[in-house]
């Protein structure tokens, strides 16, 4: 593994399209939230399956999973990325892609486990018109909270904007790998 790629951003900003387009590059896609949905769906004997798409069935969960998850980030604030790294076969590929850092003590997590040399970070940034236009629409106790709001105020090595419809994932790739100079 050179490079670990930890990409943020809001709900419907794009961070799933983006990094499904980087796996034909020598890399693999690492979820902090599937441990997250599996040991909720364990516990609540809900639908795994469900738990795991980008669909509809998830959202009645979103909240108590997420005030769940933060009390478990109190005790140990690792213990979600220890797990989706632990699950992954790291070493295997070139280039680690985490589609879904949300917090701060994500990205510290990283950068103490693997070294600040490892590590890029992105933030996606897209417009409220083009999330909603994907299908978002604010949520209280969901968009207003850590889980969404806590990198707000942070840098990162590269922001992308991912507004236009009339770009093709691969333009964006291409300007990603140019900037981070992963190619």
């Amino acid at each position: 593994m050179r490079k670990i790629l930890l990409i943020s951003g809001k709900r419907k900003c794009g961070k799933d399209f983006i990094s499904e387009r980087l796996l034909n590059r020598q890399a693999i896609i690492v979820r902090i939230s599937e441990p997250i949905k599996r040991e909720w769906a364990r516990k609540l004997e809900l639908d795994i399956n469900a738990m795991l798409s980008d669909g509809p069935y998830k959202e009645q969960f979103r909240r108590d999973m997420i005030l769940w998850s933060d009390e478990v980030r109190r005790k140990d604030y690792g213990f979600f990325c220890r797990a989706a790294m632990k699950e992954a076969p790291v070493d295997t590929v070139d280039y680690v892609i985490v589609s879904d850092i949300r917090r701060k003590n994500d990205i510290r997590w990283f950068y103490e486990t693997y070294g600040h040399e490892m590590i890029q970070t992105v933030r996606l940034i897209s417009q409220l018109e083009t999330r909603k236009a994907r299908g978002w629409q604010f949520t209280a106790g969901i968009d207003d909270v850590p889980s969404e709001c806590d990198l707000d105020d942070s840098t990162f090595d590269l922001e992308l904007v991912n507004d236009a419809e009339d770009e093709s994932g691969e333009q964006i790739i291409d300007r990603l790998l140019e900037k981070l100079q992963l190619n």
